[in-house]
């Protein structure tokens, strides 16, 4: 509102520097018309333009001096409008280019995520596991029952042989599952041991990476584009957040000058300086006598 660009506006609309340069002015209040500097108009302007700006409010209050009351209101109207459109095209500008940043972010974040979702399906389908991590829990649960099992059995040996020969038919067969649940043991232990590059331990370790990956990403894909949501509803909302409440009114009186005081003023220093004069003659005539 105080800017040079509307003064530049309001010198081609309102006539801004005929009116304050009109020689029907006094001359202590009217601008020179013979300087034809543009920063001296503008410093001019911004003597007779005053912006009130009510925090607690968010109200701002335009005053304009000028010398026609017509003049006034129109330089008031055309400055608040003025305003108004700016202020709210600023405002939707950087609402907007908050959303192109979010909408961009989205897009690049959707895309790492549906990388990280491919790399973890490709995974599962080259190694033929839904989860390895579940894979490694299963085989560990069947380890721990097979060794419960063993140890059952070893029991049923001890008790067995202390009234049974080793070569009876049920120590012989205790003896073959016992070897059996052994071999299973080791079996389903050499699958979680084996350290070879396709040992189920590496590949459990490698999808929980996949998996981390595609859940971090997935995270932020709906983080950001809830933040953009929000982002559009408060651009939305904002799209005209500045409004004239009040248009200026026509001046029915003038506020300035203040005449009362200023006479008032007047005769107080004139009688002032007629006491003082008075003294001073009084002074001279009693020196001379």
């Amino acid at each position: 509102m105080m800017s040079a660009d509307l003064l530049k506006k309001l010198i081609l609309q309102i006539k801004f520097k005929e009116h304050y340069s009109n020689q029907k002015i006094d001359i202590f209040s009217r601008f020179s018309d013979s300087t034809e500097s543009f920063e001296e108009l503008h410093a001019y302007y911004l003597k007779v333009i005053e912006i009130e700006v009510d925090e607690y409010a968010n109200v701002l209050k335009v005053n304009v001096e000028s010398f026609e009351p017509e003049i006034a209101q129109n330089i008031a109207l055309f400055v608040l409008k003025e305003g108004e459109y700016h202020m709210n095209i600023m405002g939707k500008r950087l609402a907007q280019e908050q959303v192109d940043f979010l909408e961009h972010q989205v897009m690049n974040l959707n895309t790492k995520f549906n990388t990280s979702r491919q790399a973890l399906i490709k995974y599962q389908n080259k190694h033929g596991l839904i989860s390895p991590v579940h894979a490694v829990e299963n085989i560990s649960n069947i380890v721990a029952d097979l060794k419960y099992e063993h140890a059952s059995l070893q029991y049923s040996k001890k008790a067995l042989s202390s009234y049974q020969s080793l070569h009876s038919p049920a120590m012989i067969k205790l003896e073959n599952q016992i070897r059996a649940i052994k071999k299973q043991i080791a079996k389903e232990s050499a699958k979680l041991t084996r350290e070879s590059g396709d040992a189920l331990n590496a590949r459990s370790a490698e999808y929980q990476t996949l998996e981390l990956k595609a859940l971090f990403a997935k995270e932020s894909y709906s983080g950001a584009l809830a933040a953009l949501q929000s982002t559009r509803i408060e651009a939305a909302r904002k799209l005209k957040h500045i409004s004239i409440i009040q248009n200026p009114t026509l001046p029915e009186y003038p506020i300035k000058p203040q005449r009362i005081y200023n006479i008032v003023t007047f005769v107080v220093m004139a009688l002032f300086l007629s006491l003082i004069t008075q003294m001073i003659i009084l002074i001279i005539k009693d020196h001379r006598d």
